[in-house]
């Protein structure tokens, strides 16, 4: 079947497996209470539920692990787990150091930034933290691929979203804002403020996009995040051209880290050895002492400089607005959970964003737990409801199989390098081709569609087309029969799957507890059992029956990781 025909078929199945699995209905069904209800011990079921959630993919490990307490206990030792080490930062420098051995000039790349990233999230135990810090970079996103992003800078920039993960989201957002790496891609590091005359104005990009994509959104929201509207049915927009050009002259002045600020350090010339990696600091005589306004607020012009305290009003007015908890509840339950939650599982949500039970606003522990423990999530009625689920993401599924199936790297640098080809995976992490992510969020495929004649939100079919799911099963493939990356260094570890090849329904049963979460249906269990055993074992041939029940494992392995079963998380 050529790759086009095979593409082109691939999506349609996709598409028709998710309609059926969402009901074809509008909104999200799901339980209106208050908040969870006690749940039992998880079953097998329940526990790879939750991981396809809340991990980069189950193991067996991982499952018993969840098993062996409660759903909440397990989110409460993923939350108080330490973050991984070495962080991307120390495994960029040590290659580096490496790199070094042999060419003395050598420089770092972005595709080992890659590298750091898959090492991480197939081995990390904190798996929790390291999935949320993922849903991060796609609501703070930089391009490790841009060539204006220091692959050190890169690394650090993602150990920042690590390391706030499960923090408060204002301080999550005043670390994004000053690190240099958002500084450079949306640029107003090295901002100057606007001339006496008028003729010069500050850059607006980040004024821009803190509000439309990390804060706020575009249109006024109720706490369910549904939008508000005006007398004539339509969305009421949430800020103004006025509000950007006010918020803007706050970004300005913010420039390189150095030890000893100067004109020339403040346009990038001597740049201090850490400042990819530093927060920026505030060049006084570029930063705006005029009056701003914006949302509401304004700050006086005066006559000295207080950009620290222009920062303050600035983000503390983006994070009280009452739009942000359910903006930023709404995009990470579609990252975690269902890419159309119900807007009371919404408004649960963006509940605890405002106060956690203790008087905090935006406590993502408690968010992150809300998200996950909320009937919507746990319920298996629930997943039956219209409109839930979701597309997995190509990277999530790739780190599942290697995560599933106790991968190594041969050389142990985990040398992946990059995936965003439209022949490989069609995605990188930290790698979207713009600040909108690599889809956005309120995504509706077009009306022709199943989906999107019935206005469901689709994030992830975005990026779906005819080529990237040729590039998908081409890339499965090569990594069952021989590897992933550079000199095929990623492999997969079958041994214990084929030790069940002679027994095809305990196979398929293997398959369905580590890849599907108990939610194999009869007709793909059937479909792997009739292909594993159309390889005949020799009972006379040692060498033949060996290559058989490798064969057996692998042509199970690529049935289930191309079924658009299996891409449809539920």
């Amino acid at each position: 079947m050529g790759g086009r025909i095979m593409g082109r078929l691939w999506t349609s199945l996709v598409l028709a497996l998710f309609l059926a699995a969402c009901g074809g209905g509008g909104g999200g069904g799901g339980s209106t209470g208050t908040g969870p209800a006690p749940i039992p011990p998880p079953t097998e079921a329940e526990a790879g539920r939750l991981l396809s959630q809340a991990t980069f993919g189950a193991t067996d490990a991982d499952i018993e692990q969840v098993r062996a307490t409660t759903i909440e206990a397990w989110i409460r030792s993923q939350i108080s787990a330490p973050a991984s080490t070495p962080t991307h930062q120390a495994f960029l420098e040590t290659r580096l150091e490496e790199l070094r051995q042999t060419t003395p000039t050598a420089q770092l790349f972005p595709e080992l930034f890659y590298d750091s990233w898959w090492r991480t999230a197939v081995n990390s135990p904190d798996q929790l933290r390291q999935r949320v810090a993922f849903a991060y970079s796609q609501i703070f996103v930089i391009s490790a691929g841009s060539d204006v992003i220091d692959p050190r800078g890169a690394g650090s920039y993602y150990d920042m979203l690590t390391a706030n993960a499960f923090g408060n989201y204002r301080d999550l957002l005043q670390a994004v804002t000053l690190h240099p790496m958002m500084g450079r891609y949306l640029t107003y590091l090295g901002n100057v403020k606007e001339d006496a005359a008028g003729t010069r104005t500050p850059d607006e990009n980040y004024a821009r996009e803190v509000m439309q994509l990390m804060t706020i959104g575009l249109f006024q929201l109720n706490t369910d995040g549904t939008p508000k509207l005006d007398l004539n049915g339509r969305p009421v927009a949430a800020y103004t051209q006025a509000d950007i050009s006010g918020l803007a002259r706050v970004f300005t002045g913010w420039s390189w880290y150095s030890p000893t600020p100067t004109n020339n350090t403040f346009f990038g010339g001597a740049r201090d050895p850490d400042s990819a990696i530093r927060p920026m600091i505030l060049y006084a005589q570029y930063h705006s002492t005029s009056q701003k306004s914006f949302l509401g607020v304004t700050i006086p012009a005066s006559t000295t400089v207080d950009g620290p305290g222009d920062l303050k009003v600035a983000l503390d007015t983006l994070f009280n607005h009452p739009n942000t908890g359910p903006f930023i509840s709404r995009q990470l339950i579609q990252r975690l959970v269902t890419s159309n939650p119900s807007p009371t599982y919404v408004q649960r949500v963006a509940g605890v964003f405002n106060n956690n039970g203790a008087g905090v606003r935006g406590d993502m522990a408690a968010v992150i737990t809300a998200i996950l423990m909320d009937p919507e999530a746990r319920s298996a009625s629930v997943a039956s409801d219209p409109a839930y689920g979701k597309l997995r993401e190509p990277v999530l599924r790739m780190t599942h199989m290697l995560r599933a199936f106790n991968s190594t790297s041969t050389t142990g640098k985990w040398q992946v390098r990059s995936t965003s080809a439209s022949t490989s995976l069609g995605q990188s992490p930290l790698n979207a081709s713009s600040v909108f992510n690599f889809w956005r969020p309120g995504y509706v495929p077009p009306a022709t569609t199943a989906l999107g004649g019935r206005s469901l939100a689709a994030p992830e079919f975005q990026i779906v087309n005819e080529v990237t799911n040729a590039g998908y099963v081409n890339t499965i493939t090569q990594v069952v029969n021989t590897g992933l990356g550079v000199n095929n260094d990623v492999r997969l570890s079958t041994s214990n799957e084929i030790l069940l090849a002679e027994k095809p329904d305990q196979l398929a049963d293997r398959l369905n507890r580590v890849l599907l979460s108990g939610q194999m249906s009869a007709a793909l269990r059937k479909r792997v059992i009739d292909s594993v055993s159309s390889y005949a074992v020799s009972s006379t041939d040692a060498n033949q029956a060996a290559q058989a029940r490798t064969n057996r494992v692998k042509a199970a392995l690529l049935i289930v990781m191309t079924s658009p079963e299996y891409l449809v998380q539920k």
